[in-house]
């Protein structure tokens, strides 16, 4: 058993605490306003208490100082802002002085590899960011590295590919008539469900995993195959394709910038060396298991 402190108390962060908390003995975090921090603390999550604290990466908060020096695994789920990490901009001395803590993961992204034509890429391939965001990532990624070095502990950075899962689905996205089939010949992507993303960190923590692990599902596929599939198992027709070229005109940035990267991300090293066995190794899987579950309306975490 093992007390837990987590930077950004996040979709993916809770559903770790969900899937893992009953390992733990105290769980506490962050999260960005009070309101939700005073529900956190009062509600805890899964049965589980959380001591939650509201933290805006703006101002240090003297609470997360005594937090981190009884904490044993930390696990980072804040992203970087435009003056870096803020976890590192307040708490780095905290850090280094936190002798009781085993093993970190940082949650990052597999958009730090960039752009590689629809090729297939592994933890060997070098980042070559192509957005402001993945290039923040990847300098964040560094100045994790360099701390975990300093302190000599194990840091398991884990490069995420798209999440889904509980509430955030293509499933959701068919019900409520949101989803849309863009059709960008050549593109496609890895997915990976929140519940896999659970099991990885808590493989990273109890085997003090060590390095840069791709958190992915076995089968990278066209943006649109998940929507067929939620249509088929929602018994409707699926939306009409949309031409890139026609779509692009009305996508957001976040959107477009996705669509402007296409590789096939491999992830043997997880279970090589965290030896993970995915419930989910492929959208198929879960999505049938989400439909299954009910899990077809939005969730905000």
């Amino acid at each position: 058993m093992a007390n837990l402190f987590c930077f950004g108390l996040s979709y993916t962060a809770e559903h770790y605490i969900l899937a893992c908390g009953e390992r733990l003995d105290r769980i506490a975090g962050t999260v960005r306003d009070t309101a939700r921090a005073d529900r956190l603390s009062r509600d805890g999550l899964g049965g589980r208490k959380v001591a939650a604290i509201a933290f805006d990466g703006a101002t240090a908060v003297p609470d997360i100082t005594g937090e981190l020096a009884a904490t044993d695994f930390l696990l980072v789920s804040i992203p970087p802002d435009d003056d870096g990490d803020p976890v590192l901009r307040h708490y780095a001395q905290a850090l280094v002085g936190a002798s009781r803590l085993t093993a970190i993961v940082y949650l990052s992204t597999i958009g730090v590899y960039g752009d590689h034509d629809g090729a297939w890429i592994d933890e060997t391939t070098a980042p070559a960011p192509v957005t402001g965001r993945s290039r923040a990532r990847l300098d964040a990624e560094q100045a994790w590295q360099a701390l975990a070095m300093r302190m000599g502990k194990p840091l398991a950075i884990l490069r995420l590919a798209g999440i889904y899962g509980p509430g955030r689905n293509a499933l959701v996205q068919v019900a409520n008539a949101s989803a849309r089939r863009i059709v960008k010949p050549g593109q496609v992507f890895n997915r990976i469900h929140v519940g896999d993303i659970a099991q990885a960190i808590e493989a990273a923590f109890a085997r003090r995993g060590d390095g840069i692990f791709n958190v992915t599902d076995d089968e990278p596929t066209p943006p649109g195959d998940p929507v067929v599939l939620a249509a088929r198992l929602l018994g409707v027709a699926p939306p009409p394709q949309v031409p890139f070229a026609e779509a692009v005109r009305t996508m957001s940035p976040m959107a477009l910038s996705f669509y402007g990267e296409s590789k096939r991300v491999r992830n043997d090293k997880i279970k090589r060396e965290l030896g993970l066995r995915l419930n989910y190794p492929t959208y198929r899987e879960g999505l049938r298991a989400l439909f299954s579950a009910g899990a077809i309306h939005a969730q905000n975490l």
